[in-house]
């Protein structure tokens, strides 16, 4: 059975004491659980990293980033190399988020960079896929699908991608307190596994992990955690209180475990 995993994207939010704040109550609170069940990832801002890393050493929840550059280093002003989160002790990096794609230009281009970068360096891309409520009301999901899993994963092999989780965020849904049905989830995921085994085979596809991104709340988790290729969740505004991701945590564990 795949492992979920649950990754809190805390975006620009915290201060370095906040951040401390709500890194040691997350421990606090989900220190019982099995990391071998469950994943559990905080990716705060750059600026919180390391504080951050302090806090969860040796616990149940790794450290992941929120963006990263493709170069180990160089006269790249205001970016972040693999080798300096590296350093840091992050375990994932988020990929491709749509805000990344529609306020920096983030591409198919630059995400297939990254991802290959992150894979070398050892660590695990969150590599983000979805469309907007334009694309899907003019019925070109898919096609979009088909545009970013495809050249995202570009010339990457099969035990390659087994490190690499798919982040399947409806855009129209971040944020905005709407949320994809569990069918309509489910869907999506169902047709990402699906093109998975055409971009890889089967046991790769069945191997691999796709969390659902897009107001993800504690009382919708469950019913998402239900769908059969729903591995996990990449949550936004309910990552930023230690009560509601908890407790999201918390839900998602349980049903995993039925």
């Amino acid at each position: 059975m795949r492992k979920t995993i649950i990754a809190g994207n805390w975006k620009m939010y915290k201060t370095i004491p906040e951040a401390i704040e709500l890194s040691n109550g997350l421990k606090r609170e989900l220190f019982k659980l099995d990391k071998d069940a469950i994943e559990i990832v905080l990716c705060p801002a750059y600026t919180a990293l390391s504080e951050v890393a302090e806090v969860v050493l040796e616990s149940n929840i790794q450290l992941g980033a929120q963006d990263m550059y493709w170069q180990d280093e160089g006269a790249f002003t205001g970016e972040v190399s693999p080798k300096m989160l590296n350093d840091i002790g992050c375990a994932f990096v988020i990929i491709g988020h749509s805000e990344r794609r529609l306020y920096f230009n983030e591409t198919n281009e630059t995400v297939n960079k990254k991802v290959k970068a992150a894979l070398s360096a050892g660590i695990k891309p969150i590599m983000c896929v979805g469309e907007t409520l334009a694309q899907r009301e003019n019925n070109e999901t898919f096609k979009v699908i088909d545009d970013h899993i495809l050249n995202g994963l570009k010339d990457i092999n099969a035990t390659e991608a087994l490190n690499i989780v798919i982040a399947y965020e409806p855009v129209w849904a971040i944020g905005t307190g709407k949320t994809a049905t569990p069918l309509q989830a489910q869907e999506v995921h169902q047709y990402i596994r699906n093109l998975l085994v055409k971009v890889f085979d089967r046991d790769t596809a069945d191997a691999m992990r796709i969390q659902y991104g897009g107001s993800v709340k504690p009382d919708n988790i469950i019913e998402l955690m239900n769908q059969p290729d729903v591995d996990g969740a990449l949550v936004g505004g309910a990552s930023l209180k230690i009560d509601s991701f908890s407790d999201l945590v918390k839900k998602a564990n349980q049903v995993r475990k039925k």
